[in-house]
């Protein structure tokens, strides 16, 4: 009996022992699954998640491609309605491009600058011989607009210009013969006044301002494909041209007007003006130049920095217009006139630098730089009169006698 109550007793104390580590046990293996299961459902929502995510870029690349395609449709639909564009201009719009009357301008400034330059200095203005002079500068001109037509077309350069006066009618070989004949015709109407005025050295500028015409696109020279075009283009309009109509409209065979500070440098703003249409005539025309290999500045540049030249060039013009009324090279008539011009010349410099990159309407600039040359051109002529009567104190600076 006492032994079997010593056994009872020992079980009982030992009993709570065993099943508190017996739960303690089940409690572990408990919580172990507890974690196990909860990582296992938190890589199952990694997983989910990583799949969408995946799905999701997966869309996102499906999106962008078809965005992009959508933009490549998009701009080959606007091309080919710029193309469409293009092949429906009319005809009468083709031959008002091609005869190009806005560009004679640069026949009608020049004379007129130099004759107003004359009238300040003799009190003089021959109209007969004006009359001479400017129908024989237009017929140089015309010379150069076809002959430059002409030549381009030789070179390539203008093989998708519609309004080309050689793809027009259809005849290089007519077009050449006509543009000499308006030189020779245009050349013996030069001479033949400056014969009447006695003065060889007019000649001889009007010679010079022709040959630079020559060399600027005739072979075998063709400078303005090395990018000279302008240079040329300044010197044969502004102090050739200008001067020696300076001289023609004041000079008789008895007496010779000097050379002066003021048509000096109204011929170097007739040149600047002129230059600068040429310039902006390049700016739809690059892919062309570059093709055929014409190294005109727009090709050199790009015409983003094309257009920024632009902006300085205009800023140039009007800073060397104060620079010269300053100096008293220029009345001060014609330095307020002339500055009535600056919202035009403002706005070349904006379209241009708003549509350098539109062929289409980029077209326009040279258009747009020929309202500035008419403009300064008339400003300038009507300071000089204008100074002539109400400014009788101003004597011209005198350079060369």
């Amino acid at each position: 009996m006492l032994m079997a109550a010593s056994f009872c007793d020992v079980n009982l104390r030992s009993g709570p022992p065993k099943l508190h580590d017996f739960l303690s046990d089940q409690n572990g293996k408990t919580s172990s699954f507890c974690r196990s299961h909860a990582h296992a459902q938190k890589l199952c929502s990694y997983s989910r998640q990583h799949k969408f995510l995946k799905k999701l870029d997966t869309k996102h690349v499906e999106v962008k491609q078809r965005f992009k395609l959508h933009r490549a449709s998009f701009a080959k639909n606007a091309h080919s309605s710029e193309l469409a564009k293009e092949d429906d201009i009319s005809m009468a719009t083709l031959i008002w491009r091609a005869i190009k009357l806005p560009i004679y301008s640069v026949a009608l400034v020049p004379l007129t600058i130099g004759s107003t330059s004359a009238y300040l200095q003799s009190s003089t203005f021959p109209a007969t011989r004006y009359f001479v002079l400017l129908v024989s500068s237009i017929l140089v001109i015309t010379w150069l607009n076809l002959s430059n037509d002409v030549y381009d077309f030789d070179t390539g350069a203008d093989k998708n210009k519609k309004e080309s006066v050689v793809n027009l009618i259809g005849s290089r070989t007519g077009t050449l013969v006509a543009a000499y004949l308006f030189l020779v015709l245009g050349s013996m109407g030069l001479i033949r006044v400056s014969l009447e005025a006695g003065h060889l050295r007019a000649m001889l500028l009007l010679a010079c301002a022709i040959i630079c015409g020559y060399i600027y696109q005739c072979p075998p020279f063709r400078l303005s494909y090395h990018g000279l075009g302008e240079p040329l283009c300044f010197a044969a309009f502004g102090p050739f041209a200008t001067t020696a109509f300076y001289w023609l409209m004041g000079n008789n065979s008895a007496s010779y007007l000097p050379l002066t500070g003021t048509v000096l440098c109204a011929s170097l703003l007739v040149g600047f003006t002129t230059s600068l249409i040429l310039f902006c005539s390049h700016f739809h025309q690059v892919e062309e130049d570059i093709k055929v290999g014409k190294i005109s500045p727009l090709v050199r540049l790009g015409t983003e920095k094309g257009s920024s030249v632009v902006k300085v060039a205009v800023v140039a013009l009007y800073s060397f217009l104060l620079t010269s009324g300053l100096s008293r090279d220029l009345p001060f008539t014609c330095i307020i006139l002339c500055l009535l011009t600056l919202p035009m010349g403002n706005r070349v410099v904006s379209f241009v630098e708003e549509n350098h990159e539109d062929k289409r309407s980029i077209f326009m600039a040279k258009y747009y730089c020929v309202r500035l040359h008419a403009l300064f051109g008339a400003s300038l002529a009507a300071g000089l009169v204008i100074a002539k009567f109400g400014y009788k104190r101003y004597v011209p600076r005198l350079i060369l006698s």
